[in-house]
């Protein structure tokens, strides 16, 4: 005998009934509309300030700027001072047994930059701090990579920098093209054969898929270090062997450190040599803030380093190109349209679809118009699309390249005895056949589809500390937030000693408040007069609004 089929109860109801229940919720809604009316919006009340007619009104503004600023500079030195510890612990946590000699003066330097750090906070400028890191990384390094972005190599060198590695000792500078993906394949042969005739050089290309895996992975809740898949990193087999070349000959452990301006992409390389998500990237400038120590193996380990510091004597578009700051201190605007000043118009025009252009001012207009973005009453957002140029050009997606010089000159801090002890312990025979063999590897873009670009030549950096010029404090309060923004992507990272933190803080503004100058401490009637004014009419305007209900 067959199961009789259970039916599914039927929703359906008399129209009595359901015009009933609409009704309800007419009136349930009427009600509440009601009563939100009686309660009246409540706008969040806008601070209203100082007023004009208060006495020393500029002394409290210029006392409570100040006070204001030694706090975020104490706050963000107390975030890097906790990433250095983990960084530390994690370190300690991966490697519990290795002790190698070479590593114990690289710790040494950690404690005694925290010790200096505490010292000193609040009162160092941060670019100080990394000319600090990028030398002690160049001091404790056998073999120095400069990571170049192939699409503009000469202007990823810094001769300053350059300069004093060979200054250092006998260190070894080997230059590793990466990006090299992004640049047609016989462009990429051009430099090569350029830059070889200087110095070692590696064609490069690292992994890419680090973002999506590691949400996977943080999702899963498996673990926190992403394994990268090895046919995406290409080029790691010749740096891998030119190092292991060179340690073999050495006959004891090295260190090798990776330094390059920013974006080019010295956290990546470590990550995809490593296999594991251990350096903090992404497309932000400037997210390495502190020199960072990773074992590759028993015999090698590498050192990530801050980026280095862009001189402000550099062009335009250099500054554009190779400074985090620069979309602040040039503006949107002038920083893209110095770099579209260097461009191929008529490429620039086929790679975004746009119609011709006499200046760079139209070019954003026909561009914010042809995606989309717009200000409020409909008009094109010049700004917004002046920072999407700036955003893809020091990105890596955007193709575009340089052609070498057409006549090769050695760089004036070398001589055919630096560039002989250079290459001296290196096999460049294996070098030379694995980038041959990273060449054919790569799928590049062709030439037609790419942007023809002017590069301006060496890019100048500063390497001593009392080069960096003296910053206005607006310019210090931009890039002081620019540090937090990128700080907070490590903030499950960093809840440690948060207690101790606002303990440290109150104790500094506790003792600001006892060290202010006479000046301040004769004002404070004056404070407390208009905050009790201001609180007076708070409490009014408040009476009111009651009142009126």
């Amino acid at each position: 005998m067959k199961r009789p089929k259970l039916k599914k109860a039927s929703k359906r109801m008399t129209c009595h009934k359901r015009y009933k229940i609409q009704k309800k919720i007419r009136e349930h809604h009427r009600k509440l509309r009601k009563e939100a009316k009686k309660r009246g919006r409540k706008k969040p009340r806008k601070d209203p300030g100082v007023p004009n007619s208060a006495p020393f009104k500029e002394a409290l503004l210029r006392e409570a700027e100040l006070r204001k600023q030694r706090l975020e500079e104490l706050k963000q030195q107390q975030k890097l001072d906790r990433q250095k510890e983990q960084e530390k612990k994690r370190k300690l946590e991966a490697n519990p047994g290795v002790k190698t000699s070479n590593l114990e003066p690289v710790k040494e330097e950690f404690g005694q930059c925290k010790a200096k750090n505490k010292a000193n906070s609040g009162k160092q400028n941060p670019k100080k701090l990394y000319c600090q890191e990028l030398k002690k990384v160049i001091e404790a390094s056998d073999v120095v990579l400069e990571v170049l972005d192939a699409r503009d190599p000469l202007g990823c060198r810094c001769p300053q920098v350059e300069e004093a590695i060979v200054q250092g000792g006998q260190k070894k500078l080997v230059l590793v093209l990466n990006k090299s993906d992004l640049v047609p394949k016989e462009n990429l042969e051009n430099w090569l054969n350029y830059l070889k005739k200087e110095l070692p050089t590696v064609v490069f290309r690292a992994s890419t898929n680090l973002k999506d895996k590691g949400k996977i992975v943080k999702h899963l809740k498996l673990r926190k270090r992403a394994p990268f898949k090895n046919e995406v990193c290409i080029g790691k087999e010749g740096l891998w062997k030119l190092l292991r070349s060179f340690q073999e000959t050495n006959g004891k452990a090295i260190q090798v450190g990776v330094i390059g301006f920013p974006n080019v992409g010295k956290s990546s390389i470590i990550n995809s040599l490593k296999q594991e998500q251990i350096c903090n990237v992404g497309v932000s400038m400037g997210l390495t803030r502190c020199m960072q120590v990773v074992n590759l193996d028993k015999q090698i380990t590498i050192i990530d380093s801050p980026s280095c510091i862009v001189s402000p004597l550099n062009s335009a578009s250099t500054l554009a190109l190779r400074s985090p700051a620069s979309i602040e201190v040039l503006k949107p605007v002038e920083a893209a349209s110095a770099i579209l000043s260097q461009a191929d118009a008529r490429q620039v025009v086929l790679k975004f679809t746009v119609p011709d252009f006499k200046n760079p001012l139209e070019f954003f207009t026909l561009l914010a118009q042809r995606r989309g973005l717009h200000q409020k009453g409909g008009s094109p957002n010049v700004e917004a699309a002046a920072k999407l140029i700036w955003s893809e050009w020091t990105g890596a997606s955007l193709g575009y390249y340089c052609h070498p010089p057409t006549s090769w000159t050695p760089s004036p801090h070398f001589n055919e005895g630096i560039m002989t002890d250079m290459k001296q312990g290196l096999n460049l025979e294996e070098l030379e056949n694995n980038n041959a063999h990273s060449i054919r590897s790569i799928r590049g873009p062709r030439l037609a589809s790419s942007i023809l670009f002017q590069s301006s030549g060496l890019t100048n950096g500063i390497i001593e500390e009392t080069d960096i010029p003296e910053e206005l404090p607006k310019q210090k309060e931009k890039q002081q937030e620019e540090g937090e923004d990128h700080l907070d992507l490590n903030s499950d990272q960093e809840s440690v000693d948060e207690e101790a933190d606002d303990e440290s803080l109150a104790m500094v503004l506790a003792e600001e408040a006892g060290a202010l100058p006479e000046e301040s401490q004769a004002d404070e009637s004056a404070l407390s007069y208009i905050s009790d004014k201001m609180i007076e009419e708070e409490d009014d305007a408040y009476d009111f609004s009651t009142d009126y209900v």
